[in-house]
């Protein structure tokens, strides 16, 4: 199966605020990008938004690797 690789971002201007998100999709060398934004969101739904807007992108079944710059809260 091949194997996708997908870098994802969101930021929010105030929190809530307006916000956007982008997505990097990497597969055998091609990429892809995408990006929206929001009116009255948080940085973390953008986050989110990012990953599934990536997911819902890819036209085969394939093995992820999603890298993200978010952390879990300790």
């Amino acid at each position: 199966m091949k194997t996708v690789n997908i870098y994802t971002d969101g930021a929010c201007r105030g929190n809530p605020g307006d916000g956007g998100w982008g997505v990097i999709i990497e597969y055998e060398g091609v990429s892809k990008e995408l990006y929206g934004g929001q009116r009255n969101t948080t940085n973390n739904q953008m986050e989110l938004k990012a990953a599934i807007e990536a997911l819902i992108s890819l036209k085969s079944k394939s093995d992820v690797v999603i890298f993200t710059d978010s952390k879990q809260a300790a």
